[in-house]
């Protein structure tokens, strides 16, 4: 698990401001799905929810970052 985060964070720092902001759209439309399809019915792995929401944080923190020039 640890280098599935680890990949994930590497290929965020490739990635450009127009890439980020598509996935954190994507992304956030992926989590509004999963959040009602787990209000209609019980999801068979809720922590799924979790780790989408942490997905997020870190790309909106990688656009700040760039945005900022850091």
């Amino acid at each position: 698990m640890a280098t599935k985060k680890y990949d994930f964070n590497k290929g965020l720092k490739d990635a450009s401001v127009v890439d980020l902001k598509s996935r954190i759209t994507e992304d956030q439309l992926r989590l509004k799905k999963l959040e009602f399809a787990h209000a209609i019915s019980p999801l068979e792995n809720p922590m799924s929810i979790r780790g989408l929401r942490k997905d997020i944080a870190r790309l909106k923190t990688e656009l700040k970052k760039k945005e900022l020039g850091i």
